[in-house]
């Protein structure tokens, strides 16, 4: 099996857990590119016809309580915007113009996650710190718009179905919760050939909630 050379990592700015993924990134190999891909995770979520974590009351409140206690275990600093969902269509299209630079999506996460921020009501700041003068006509000139539709349309075809998601030969690792696993894969491809992975790829459905009672 051919040594990996590059991940494509899907986020969107609106995921708190992309954000803590985000800070894990530099545990991975040096050698190996990480393509960083911009995707609008409420597209994934209409495409496959499943609600957010956000959108369930009682998930929401579980969630964001998580992502508070798992940014502390992980040391990573954390304060919720002023609002959440948010809107971050110009937030993913402002990186997409920037090519999706390492150091320019780190700045935008930290500035909505580690900062609080609102990507909105601040939107002047971010795009001074980024020391950008006309973020519409930059993002308007890269093409930003249709770039970011076709990184859903790379997204749905690889198989990606929420956020964040590392794609790594083929295989689709989603979540945080992934990060381990995604290292392992690096380390030793060969363990998703093990037996009992074949034996759950084919697993069959012995109920549906569709079926009748």
């Amino acid at each position: 099996m051919k040594p990996v050379r590059s991940i494509d990592w899907y986020f969107d700015f609106v995921s708190p857990f992309a954000y803590l993924q985000s800070r894990r990134l530099s545990e991975f190999p040096a050698e190996v590119r990480i393509v960083r891909r911009p995707v609008l995770f409420a597209g994934l979520l209409e495409h496959w016809k499943q609600k957010g974590p956000a959108e369930i009351a009682a998930k929401r409140r579980f969630t964001y309580r998580h992502v508070v206690w798992l940014a502390r275990r992980l040391g990573v600093p954390l304060r919720f915007p002023p609002a959440h969902p948010f809107n971050p269509l110009h937030a993913l299209r402002l990186a997409i113009a920037l090519e999706a630079r390492a150091t320019v999506v780190d700045a935008i996460f930290r500035f909505i996650w580690a900062e609080g921020r609102d990507v909105s009501a601040d939107w002047p700041a971010l795009c001074e710190e980024l020391e950008i003068a006309d973020a519409a006509s930059l993002s308007e000139a890269a093409g930003a718009k249709q770039r970011l539709r076709e990184n859903g349309r790379a997204a749905l075809a690889a198989g990606v179905f929420g956020v964040p998601t590392l794609v790594i030969g083929g295989e689709v690792l989603w979540g945080l919760d992934a990060t381990d696993m995604a290292l392992d894969y690096l380390r030793d491809p060969s363990f998703l050939s093990g037996a009992e992975y074949a034996r759950v790829d084919a697993l069959p459905v012995a109920a549906s909630r569709k079926d009748p009672a």
